[in-house]
């Protein structure tokens, strides 16, 4: 991953299936603060189009380039090389997504990547794509953003915890009834604040540094919250569904804390909505 000087941000995951996770999403990463700075709003389903085309034109180009001789450079060591082929792939699919949404400018977008084993969670990387932060996990490993040790807060008194939450993709009156409701019963306590950031990735780093002191939401997916749920135990916080029990990291629902205490009494306050299951079939 790049940093703002253009040089690349080392993880402290010392796994070559991890360090190659890199390469994979690095053009995705690179394209959005440029998204941000210039403006856009990305129409649902389009992105992913847009994204699929190019990656299936970009191996014609790359093809192409083997035939001929390539200009190769080096980047941070003899050992890691960029050919003129890499560049102009990455410029191609930057320019076309750009070309295609102009005006994206909300800041707060990340790119999360958890890993399980057996369905019990390995890793987490979470790129907080405009802020150009790097927050990575490993179980037994610690947490890092940008390489620096993470830690939660060590607030336990409620009243002057600030909580994070968001009012989710559903609009039926039921689920923002009990959404809104839930709110109020936290503001009621009364918590010091709520605030919604609007990514969920993003949320659960926000605990694993100590700026807030908790997460908790229904609805979202496992691919939301899976990397977060490694790096917010691997700083010291704990993660459980929103009834206080173990978390089900397939039910669509999570507190995020820096201590049981502050988990176990916003679990106190939250009414439950369903929601179907991820693995569902």
């Amino acid at each position: 991953m790049k940093n703002g000087s253009g040089s690349n941000v080392m993880m402290k995951i010392d796994s070559p299936e991890i360090c190659t996770l890199n390469r994979n999403v690095k053009i995705v990463l690179l394209v959005v603060p440029e998204m941000v700075k210039t403006g856009g709003r990305v129409q649902e389903r389009s992105f992913p189009r847009t994204i699929g085309h190019e990656s299936t034109y970009s191996p014609q180009m790359i093809r192409a380039a083997l035939k001929n001789e390539m200009t190769v450079m080096l980047k941070s060591s003899p050992a890691d090389l960029v050919t003129e082929t890499d560049q102009k792939v990455e410029s191609m699919i930057i320019s076309s997504i750009k070309e295609k949404f102009p005006s994206h400018r909300f800041p707060f977008v990340a790119v999360s990547i958890g890993f399980a084993v057996k369905k019990e969670l390995e890793f987490g990387i979470v790129y907080s794509c405009v802020e150009d932060k790097m927050y990575t996990g490993r179980k037994g490993k610690g947490a890092f953003c940008n390489g620096q040790p993470l830690k939660v807060s060590e607030q336990q008194d409620i009243t002057k915890s600030l909580i994070l939450t968001e009012l989710g993709s559903s609009r039926t009156p039921e689920v923002m009834k009990t959404i809104l409701s839930n709110m109020d019963r936290l503001l009621s306590i009364p918590v010091h604040g709520l605030r919604a950031v609007g990514s969920a990735a993003v949320n659960m780093c926000l605990v694993a540094t100590g700026a807030v002191e908790a997460y908790y939401e229904i609805g979202i997916h496992c691919w939301d919250i899976a990397a977060g749920a490694v790096i917010v135990q691997e700083a010291g916080g704990i993660v459980m569904d929103v009834n206080g029990g173990p978390l089900d990291l397939m039910s669509r629902r999570i507190i995020a804390a820096n201590s049981q205490a502050i988990g176990q009494r916003i679990a106190k306050e939250i009414q439950v909505f369903s929601c179907e299951r991820d693995d569902a079939e």
